[in-house]
């Protein structure tokens, strides 16, 4: 059969009929022999033989079991055989596995290794790696070392090259003046204060017209400089009445105060008359080239870099040959110059000689003056000074006579025109830069330093404060010409009623006298109640920027966070300023004491008044007063019902005493049947109001008309209100002129003011009339002005009242039909600037709004992507106007960023220079700031970025306005709250600052600030405090350096005019100056200054005044508080003693005065011990306070707990108990539970109840109080709260027991 393997072949699978699985088939190694034999005879043909022999049968059997054995032995063998290859295959396996296993353990420690070397190796690259980071590092901070350096270097080689030269011009020209014979006085060896040289030639080459150089400052400008002190606790308060701006101002608060002060509050320059450099040129026939060429090739530069920095710049001349027809004119503008310069060679006109007097020799103090003398082509100095005529010789030793204060500085020049030209020119750059603006002498750091105010949070507008200014100024000029003593005795009153007390309306009709009477009473109240903090807002026409809103309480919130000496809280959204002001005005009532008085004049001419004033209707706090102006035509029928002053019409009397003195002041006598016929004629309401009374008189006093006085008596008579008693000006106006042109100028000019947004400025105006010279417009605007049609505000040319702007509506538009006309006209003429890329703020102003007004969508929109226009509208803080114009497009937010976005793209394909690329980003930076301000986050970051990275590439990666970026770009992450990110960025800015500026820079502070703010934010308080004392201590510093700012030059130019006032007669102005000064000295700690200044003004007021006058008691009082500091106790007690005896007599028994030296003398008699002499005192101040404030006012707590206090140091604890419980329930009421007031108050009732024994409620206070110091974080003004206060001496007790109570 053979073997298995031949039935089935390999890989054939075999099916299992059983279900098992199928598999392959493979060969069995069995061999058996075939059975040949047995085979055969088994398949034997035919049958079998039966009977057969036995024989044959057994052998077959044997041969059967021989076969047997035999295949048996041979299975032995093969078995055995088998079992030994079986064996020896076991071997080598277990061999084999022995092998496996070793190598296995080799394979292992091999892996190990490798993993070892790889671990290394990767050390090793990380190594490499961070070696290669250090020496980047090293490489980064040895450049920067570099430039350092380098930059210092050349900085002081600069510095010790400009000292070299100065010493050789110095020394060069000191022997000049030696040899030429000119006697130059010894400081040392003159009697006279001003230690100065005098000019004794004529024509003598030197930079300034006397030695101003080596003479020495006087005395009382020493004085100024602030002493930082460090005062303990106890003197946290002062104890010294104040006036002015000195009131409720701590000792160690000062220099904060007045440098946050100066962050806050714009500089507006005192030198400028409204907003404009005029720059007066007086000249003669002889010097007309060298004014033809100043004005020709330089007066553009100057033009263009006051636009840029905000002002307007006017060159004001009159032709000699005509200068006589405008003597008033001259006159007139000479009051007003910010500059004179007088331009001579040999001879003088009259008229010369007359504008000489005025501005350089009558007044030379007012405004820096410069001479610039030509001598002509020298040959020897004989010859130079036989130039000079007598007149012109006499004039000049006027003129150098005059000069005592060293303001005038010479040319003297001898060669080409225009040399001469850019000679003045330098000298008059140099002069509008430093002592006008402010500014460094270099163009560049002028631009630096107003981009560095310009990166603060704040956005101010300039123009609108001054503007208000003016305004205010304006109107107490012309309430002086009014006798409103009965309104306001009315209006004291009124504000002195018990609170609440809700909003006062002054009421009237138009004209009648609204803004003069709230203007002049200001006046009053500012001279009489200096502890009261007056805020006002005067509105213009209707749709000037004066009567936007938002912009009116933003002015006004600003004004109050100066109080809070910081403005981290204030929003830019509109809708939150006018949300957020209310809660501003309540938490700084409770921390001022006395009253706030908030005025807003003609309310109704604002946009929406009643919906953007909701706050008035609400509850005013207790100390608040609010008086709101309106007509009595436009008053909202809600604001009816509040306490209202009417403004009656002028009775006869007062009628005919303005006609008089208006008549008297211009020599001109009416006769009787005149008066007569003038006092019938005003009788009616619209013919005797405060307006219409003064341009009555005006026009009868009209010096250029050609009417006859009958004549415009008649005329006058029919007139029956304001409206067409301006139409008939505007005719008188117009007939005084002589040309047809001057006439068509004339209106074409008062159309263009009317139907601008606010205004038209001069030089504008010499823009649009071509043919218009400067002494014709100047005549035409003073005659206008003196009619009372027009006015000036911050530069700008607009109606002086409503009803002249009607006036000129009526005669001149058709009734506004005509006005479109001159709103193209004003557009063309700003889009021509705009073109040129000449974009100032008058473009800004004006474009967009007038564009609006005309419903030009996509001019408008073209001009606001104009992203100069833009920036400067966010820059100045009309955020709500810009987002207003956007409305008007179209547009959303997210699709106006996009619009931005698109047009910077385009913007920054044309950047290539330097210059530009400092531009961009700056436009980048104004996006992001924008953005951020509307709550587009994630929009703003990109922007802000991009400016980040424009200013690393293009400056360098350490530029100020590196930091700038970082501080942005920070703010933005505070908002997102990724604390961790903004606090890298701004401690990245103020690294760069430091390098840059140094440790103690005012942008150092800046971010100094940020990071306190930030760490508040994180609640460490501890790391916040630090860095805030640090930033007041740098403020503090800048605020010292920086004298010529805002604050420190107002009391700097008192005390300049102290000497001449101490020398003059006694007044008691002068002694209100005395107290002033010796008050700051107090403040510096200069007490031997301030006592001498304090007793020569308590002399002086009881010379003047008389010895019971209440001005005495403040002088003693100050004295008082002075020795009280120098520790002399008996002598503050006898001083405090009489100044309380004159208040009692002299002032109500309520008066906040008579409280304030009660609690100083109570205060006294408790540190010497005498505590039941102080306790009456205490009570009575108590009683004061309550009757002036409320018994709800923090002011009463406070007294509460002195008086609880003093109880306490007598044992009379049931006494105090009662009191401390009720200033805690005051304090919690009026400030919240959470104010550091109740902490102080828990603390003091804490140590009460445990020297009662009631141990568990003194626990139980005491950690109340605990708990509220360690949730306390800095108030809003950046200052942490202190136990003392300038409303009291509140202070805890000691306890042994309680180690952690405060005093």
């Amino acid at each position: 059969m053979g073997t298995a393997s031949s039935m089935v072949s390999p890989s054939e699978v075999i099916e299992d009929v059983y279900g098992g699985e199928g598999g392959e088939a493979c060969e069995i190694p069995v061999e058996v022999k075939p059975k040949a034999r047995l085979l055969r005879s088994s398949f034997r043909r035919g049958p079998r033989v039966i009977g057969a022999s036995f024989k044959s049968t057994g052998s077959v059997e044997l041969e059967y079991a021989a076969e047997y054995e035999r295949l048996r032995k041979d299975y032995e063998i093969f078995r055995v055989s088998k079992n030994n290859e079986i064996a020896s295959m076991q071997k080598k396996e277990a061999k084999l596995d022995e092998e496996n296993k070793r190598l296995r353990a080799e394979l292992q420690a091999l892996q190990k290794t490798y993993q070892k070397f790889l671990r290394e190796k990767e050390s090793a690259l990380e190594a490499k790696y961070q070696a290669m980071e250090r020496a980047a590092t090293f490489e980064h901070d040895r450049d920067k070392v570099k430039r350092q350096f380098k930059i210092f270097r050349e900085t002081k080689e600069k510095e010790i090259q400009d000292l070299l030269r100065a010493k050789r011009d110095l020394e060069s020209k000191l022997q000049q003046l030696q040899a030429q014979g000119i006697q130059i006085y010894d400081p040392a060896d003159s009697d006279s204060d001003d230690n100065r040289t005098t000019v004794t030639t004529a024509g003598t080459q030197c930079e300034y017209w006397s030695g101003g150089i080596l003479g020495s400052e006087p005395s009382m400008g020493s004085m100024m400089q602030l002493q930082q002190t460090h005062r303990g606790p106890e003197f946290a308060h002062s104890l010294i009445d104040v006036e002015g701006p000195f009131a409720n101002v701590s000792r160690d608060d000062w220099d904060a105060a007045v440098a946050s002060l100066l962050q806050v509050s714009p500089h507006v320059s005192q030198a400028l008359w409204s907003n404009t450099v005029r720059c007066y040129l007086i000249y003669t026939q002889e010097t007309r080239a060298e004014l033809q060429a100043f004005i020709q090739t330089h007066s553009l530069r100057l033009q263009r870099f006051c636009e840029g920095l905000g002002h307007f710049y006017l060159n004001v001349s009159f032709p000699e040959e005509k200068a006589a027809l405008y003597a008033a004119e001259r006159r007139q503008e000479i009051k007003r110059s910010s500059v004179c310069v007088l331009l001579l060679k040999s001879s003088v006109s009259s008229c010369v000689v007359e504008d000489v007097e005025e501005a350089f020799v009558e007044t030379p103090d007012s405004r820096p003056l410069l001479l610039y003398l030509r001598t002509g082509e020298r040959k020897g100095e004989k010859e130079e000074v036989s130039t000079l005529s007598p007149s012109t010789r006499d004039l000049l030793e006027r003129v150098n006579k005059a000069d005592k204060s060293a303001k005038l500085k010479v040319v003297d020049h001898a060669g080409s025109v225009e040399e001469g030209a850019a000679l003045i020119f330098t000298q008059l750059e140099r002069v509008i830069k430093q002592e006008l603006l402010g500014l460094e002498l270099e163009e560049s750091g002028a631009v630096e330093e107003r981009e560095e105010e310009d990166s603060g949070d704040v956005l101010w507008d300039l123009h609108d404060e001054q503007e208000q200014i003016e305004a205010f100024q304006q109107a107490c000029s012309s309430a002086s010409r009014f006798s409103f003593q009965k309104y306001v005795d009315r209006l004291n009153d009124m504000v002195a009623a018990p609170p609440p007390t809700p909003p006062l309306l002054v009421s009237g009709a138009p004209g009648s006298g609204k803004s003069l009477l709230l203007a002049k009473w200001i006046e009053l109240q500012q001279k009489h109640s200096p502890n009261a903090l007056i805020l006002y807002h005067f509105t213009g026409h209707p749709l000037s920027t004066s009567t936007d809103p938002v912009l009116i309480i933003k002015r006004l919130t600003v004004k109050l966070l100066q109080h809070f000496w910081s403005i981290s809280g204030l929003s830019m959204d509109p809708s939150k300023i006018l949300e957020e002001f209310p809660r501003w005005l309540e938490r700084l009532s409770a921390h001022h004491h006395g009253n706030i008085i908030i005025i807003i004049d003609s309310i109704d001419q604002m946009q929406n008044a009643e919906r953007h004033m909701k706050w008035l209707i609400d509850p005013l706090p207790a100390n608040v007063r609010v008086l709101v102006s309106v007509n009595v035509e436009t008053c909202p029928q809600a604001w009816r019902l509040w306490p209202t002053l009417h403004l009656d019409p002028l009775n006869p009397r007062e009628v005919k005493s303005l006609i008089s003195t208006e008549c008297v002041n211009s020599d001109i006598k009416l006769a009787k049947d005149q008066e007569k016929k003038l006092e019938r004629h005003c009788r009616s309401a619209a013919t005797c109001n405060a307006l219409y009374i003064s341009l009555l008189a005006r026009l009868i006093t009209h010096s250029r008309s050609s009417w006859t006085l009958e004549r415009t008596l008649q005329q006058c008579a029919l007139c029956q209100g304001t409206v067409s008693l301006y139409r008939l000006g505007l005719k008188s106006a117009l007939d005084s002129l002589s040309t047809d042109q001057e006439k068509h100028i004339m209106k074409e000019l008062l159309c263009l003011v009317c139907a601008s947004h606010n205004g038209i400025s001069e030089s504008e105006a010499l823009e649009l009339f071509p043919d218009l010279s400067f002494p014709a417009l100047t005549s035409l605007l003073h005659n206008l002005e003196r009619l009372l049609i027009i006015t000036y505000a911050c530069g700008l040319i607009h109606f002086q009242h409503p009803q002249a702007c009607e006036a000129v509506n009526q005669e001149f538009l058709d009734g506004g039909k005509c006005r479109g006309s001159y709103s193209e006209k004003i557009i063309r003429f700003f889009s021509e600037q705009l073109k040129q890329d000449r974009v100032t703020w008058r473009v800004a102003d004006e474009l967009p709004w007038l564009l609006q007004q005309q419903e030009d969508r996509s001019k408008l929109q073209m001009s606001l992507l104009n992203l100069f226009v833009s920036q400067n509208l966010y820059k100045r803080g009309h955020f709500s106007e810009l987002l207003t114009y956007w409305q008007f497009v179209g547009k959303d937010k997210c699709s106006m960023a996009t619009e931005y976005f698109d047009s910077l793209k385009e913007f920054e394909k044309t950047c290539e220079s330097e210059q530009s690329m400092s531009r961009l980003a700056n436009l980048y930076e104004t996006l992001g700031r924008f953005l951020k301000d509307l709550g587009l986050l994630s929009q703003a970051v990109a922007p802000l970025q991009r400016s980040l990275e424009i200013r690393e590439t293009a400056l360098d990666p350490d530029h100020p306005s590196v930091a700038q970026s970082l501080h942005q770009l920070a703010g933005v992450y505070v908002h997102w709250r990724k604390f961790g990110n903004a606090e890298q960025l701004y401690k990245q800015a103020m690294e760069i600052c430091e390098n840059a500026y140094g440790p103690e820079h005012s942008t150092v502070a800046r971010e100094l600030d940020s990071l306190s703010l930030l760490y508040q934010k994180q609640n460490k308080y501890e790391q916040a405090e630090k860095l805030r004392k640090r930033s007041v201590k740098i403020r503090q510093k800048t605020a010292r350096q920086k004298g010529h700012m805002y604050g420190f030059a107002l009391l700097k130019r008192r005390a300049l005019q102290l000497e001449e006032l101490t020398l003059g007669k006694d007044s008691a102005d002068c002694a209100k100056t005395l107290n002033e000064l010796g008050v700051l000295y107090y403040l510096q700690n200069n007490l031997d200054a301030a006592k001498m200044f304090l007793t020569h003004s308590l002399e002086m007021r009881q010379r003047v005044l008389g010895p019971d006058h209440p001005d005495c008691a403040q002088s003693l009082n100050n004295l008082a508080a002075l020795h009280s500091e120098r520790k002399e106790y008996e002598s503050a007690e006898e001083l405090y003693e009489r100044a309380l005896d004159i208040r009692k007599r002299a002032l109500a028994p309520d008066h906040p005065a008579l409280a304030y030296t009660l609690k100083h003398l109570a205060m006294l008699y408790k540190r010497r011990g005498k505590l039941e002499k102080a306790v009456p005192l205490y009570e009575l101040a108590l009683e004061i306070r309550e009757k002036s404030f409320g018994p709800k006012h923090p002011s009463v707590a406070t007294a509460l707990v002195n008086l609880a206090v003093l109880y306490c140091q007598l044992k009379q604890h049931s006494d105090a108990l009662p009191l401390y419980e009720r200033a805690l329930k005051v304090y919690e009421d009026s400030l919240g539970r959470l104010h550091p007031r109740v902490g102080e108050t828990l603390k003091n009732l804490a140590v009460l109840s445990y020297e009662e024994g009631d141990f568990e409620n003194a626990a139980e206070l005491y950690k109340r109080a605990m708990e509220i110091k360690e949730a306390e974080p800095s108030l809003v003004c950046g200052k942490a709260p202190s136990r003392h206060s300038s409303s009291g001496d509140t202070f805890s007790l000691r306890s042994p027991a309680l180690p952690h109570t405060s005093r």
